[in-house]
């Protein structure tokens, strides 16, 4: 190991391939190609002398090894990120930062909450990103983002729920060859005959508000690709393979072709709010809240 040297991007990129397990998504996620990724993981397994990663065809995993690192660096590359974060701020004459993690992809029409917020607030810095889709929490528990925009439920006792931003009507993504396309409206019921995709691991309860397991007849919707983001729920979808439920201005947001968006017609509006947890609740988590309670929620919310 002598002269080894690790750079910060080589440990992001580990850290981000044990969170993922997937080279792709890392690579995606990180904005460099796969090859990057695989050449500085690799670089890493010569230096220690042992493999970081079980891969095969199919899957990726953490070794015993990989697991013990992995937790070792987590808590330095936060409190390394977070000195470099502080350093960049002061030079901005920036306080802090807020984080929003958003499973909603509708951010414009959401913009009148951040610009209030940066208005009002210009000595902080907001920052927003889309959610990953699996375990949904754990970035507010990991304290990797500040507050969450998701639905309810949030049935979680060290989670505080905050106001609504907005709820909107169901559509459907199917195929354009799929046998609902021809139709102008889709029902509940009709996903029954159809394979849904899933993520894990998820909250049950706050994804069957989100897919439910039954239709109104009582028959089980079948949920079988697992996802962790938009794209491949779309890729599933646009492919046949399955149906994909969503709120409407992913229908504005995600126009794909080979793919039709049908408004679903017995199913509620589905409802945004903030979530964070609780203890780490500060003055920018409250001043978001507030922003969002005094603005209310989007017009047509409660459709």
């Amino acid at each position: 190991m002598e002269g080894f040297r690790v750079e910060l991007r080589d440990i992001e990129i580990f850290l981000t391939l044990a969170e993922e397990l997937h080279f792709g998504r890392t690579a995606e996620r990180l904005h460099v190609s796969v090859a990057a990724v695989s050449k500085a993981i690799k670089k890493q397994e010569r230096a220690i002398g042992v493999e970081l990663f079980a891969r095969d065809s199919r899957n990726v995993r953490l070794t015993p090894v990989g697991e013990q690192l992995c937790g070792d660096l987590r808590e330095l590359h936060q409190g390394l990120t977070q000195s470099l974060e502080r350093a960049r701020l002061a030079a901005r004459g920036k306080t802090g930062t807020l984080r929003v993690s958003l499973f909603p992809v509708n951010h414009q029409g959401m913009r009148r909450y951040w610009e209030a917020f940066r208005s009002r607030h210009p000595q902080w810095e907001l920052r927003l990103r889309v959610s990953a889709y699996a375990d949904p929490f754990a970035q507010l528990r990991n304290g990797e983002v500040d507050v969450l925009v998701t639905w309810p439920p949030v049935d979680e006792p060290d989670l505080t729920v905050g106001p609504l931003l907005f709820a909107e009507p169901r559509v459907l993504a199917v195929a354009a060859d799929n046998p609902l396309a021809k139709w102008s409206t889709a029902s509940l019921e009709a996903v029954g005959d159809f394979r849904h995709v899933t993520a894990d691991p998820v909250p049950g309860g706050w994804f069957d508000r989100y897919v439910p397991e039954i239709t109104p007849g009582g028959r089980l919707i079948e949920r079988t690709a697992v996802v962790n983001n938009i794209e491949d729920t779309l890729l599933h979808a646009a492919m046949g393979e399955t149906v994909s439920l969503f709120p409407a201005h992913v229908a504005l947001y995600y126009p794909r072709p080979g793919i039709v968006y049908l408004p679903v017609t017995d199913m509620g509006a589905l409802p945004y709010g903030l979530v964070w947890l609780s203890e780490a609740e500060n003055d920018m988590i409250r001043a978001l809240a507030r922003v969002a309670r005094e603005l209310g929620p989007l017009p047509g919310w409660d459709r």
